[in-house]
């Protein structure tokens, strides 16, 4: 049953979707505070999406970034209520010419069609609730954030997803992503609404447990890479052997990724919380 959950959590209301469930990555929650949607789900869910969408009236919808499973319906939206997505400027670039999908991805998540998306208002809102846009590429060039101070909720689009990596997407950037998890931890918030994890209520502390693991993991990598051992070498001894799920995507999501990715990090210009 593709629809895997459906919740409520202080006035959230929320539906997992996902066409085959091995874990919270093949999966996809949809949030709906206030007549404000984050994110769409993927095209391939669309059924139990569009009741989802149907059943309230629709006021915006905002978009994280421009991955399949997150904006896959955006168009469909649009057409079934009239409300365009809103998003970054670089999602709105990608998304207007569109962009491939690996073959593995298309299998959990379906396609994403070209969409015409809007640019954030200047003044975001959720009903009458700030809204701070927090900029977070690493896993996605084009990622952002959105937080609610008021309430210290973090919509943290694919930024936390799991305290620790083992795999990597060849696109995704270690660097980058350190320096985008350290910038949301410089704010205050309390409660995580990850779009695979779910509700993470020690969120802030959570967070700050992936980011403790990426420079622990970064600092053994480049202690073993100082020692004269190879790519292949350190990523055996750190993490294992490549697995079926490495060779099943071709090696786009692996974890000698992960390892070369946090061999470009300057250990020196991380700050510890």
């Amino acid at each position: 049953m593709p629809l895997r959950e459906s919740f409520n959590y202080q006035g959230l209301d929320a539906i997992r979707v996902g066409r085959i469930n091995m874990g919270v990555n093949t999966t996809f929650i949809v949030y709906r505070l206030n007549g404000t949607l984050i994110d769409t789900g993927p095209s391939n869910q669309w059924k139990y999406v569009k009741p989802f969408v149907q059943n309230t009236h629709l006021e915006q919808l905002l978009l994280t970034h421009h991955h399949e499973d997150h904006s896959g319906n955006a168009g469909a939206i649009h057409e079934l209520t009239g409300v365009q997505a809103a998003a970054p400027d670089l999602t709105i670039g990608i998304l207007e010419r569109g962009f491939r999908i690996p073959p593995m991805q298309k299998f959990f998540w379906g396609t994403a069609g070209k969409a015409e998306v809007a640019p954030l208002p200047e003044d975001l809102r959720i009903g009458r609730e700030e809204v701070v846009p927090l900029f977070s590429p690493g896993h996605a060039k084009d990622m952002t954030c959105y937080l609610l101070p008021e309430r210290g909720w973090l919509f943290s689009a694919d930024l936390y997803i799991a305290n620790y990596l083992k795999f990597l997407r060849i696109d995704e950037h270690i660097p980058t992503l350190l320096n985008s998890i350290k910038r949301v931890l410089d704010c205050s918030f309390d409660v995580i609404l990850c779009p695979h994890r779910g509700v993470v209520e020690d969120g802030w502390q959570q967070l700050n447990k992936k980011y403790e693991y990426l420079l622990n993991l970064t600092g053994e990598a480049q202690v073993l890479q100082e020692q004269g051992l190879p790519l292949e070498q350190i990523t055996q001894r750190l993490l294992g052997k490549e697995g079926l799920l490495s060779i099943m995507t071709g090696y786009n999501f692996c974890k000698r990724n992960l390892i070369a990715s946090c061999l470009h990090v300057n250990l020196t210009e991380m700050q510890r919380f």
